[in-house]
């Protein structure tokens, strides 16, 4: 499944407080576009995961959002391994999309930070044919998105 356009964030809001405005206006002109959550939220200070969850399938109704999907990576310890890479560039050949949206690469938050990182390595890797990834099953072919943004998020 194609996306024009798919935005990560460290955490579920992220995408909506940072960049749910842009996102909105492209979608409005036509755009596909789908956000990737790289982790649950479990640690955040206001409400709990799953009301989190409950709150991003919410705004992504009301945004036009496609497809979302959270990766489950442990909250307040995004690290950059190969098996977080791994699941990254699946899910980016999966939707292989023209642009993606990542985190700043500094922000007060770590966890942004590091999403950034790990976004920058993934995407990389994502286009080496002797990464071998599946996604539902399915092998996948190499891919790499022809332009990568970082939103404001500070």
């Amino acid at each position: 499944m194609a996306l024009d356009i798919l935005a990560f964030g460290a955490h579920p809001d992220d995408i909506e407080l940072a960049c749910g405005g842009s996102l909105y206006g492209l979608i409005s002109k036509g755009y596909s576009a789908g956000i990737c959550d790289l982790t649950r939220g479990e640690l955040g200070s206001r409400g709990t995961a799953e009301l989190r969850t409950q709150e991003a399938e919410k705004a992504s109704a009301i945004l036009g959002i496609k497809e979302r999907v959270n990766l489950g990576l442990p909250d307040g310890n995004i690290t950059i391994n190969d098996e977080s890479v791994r699941s990254i560039v699946s899910v980016l050949r999966y939707y292989r999309p023209t642009i993606i949206l990542i985190p700043p690469d500094y922000d007060r938050h770590l966890d942004h930070e590091n999403a950034h990182q790990l976004l920058r390595k993934a995407v990389f890797a994502s286009g080496m044919s002797k990464i071998d990834t599946l996604y539902h099953g399915n092998s996948q072919e190499p891919f790499r998105p022809k332009h990568m943004f970082a939103y404001m998020q500070s």
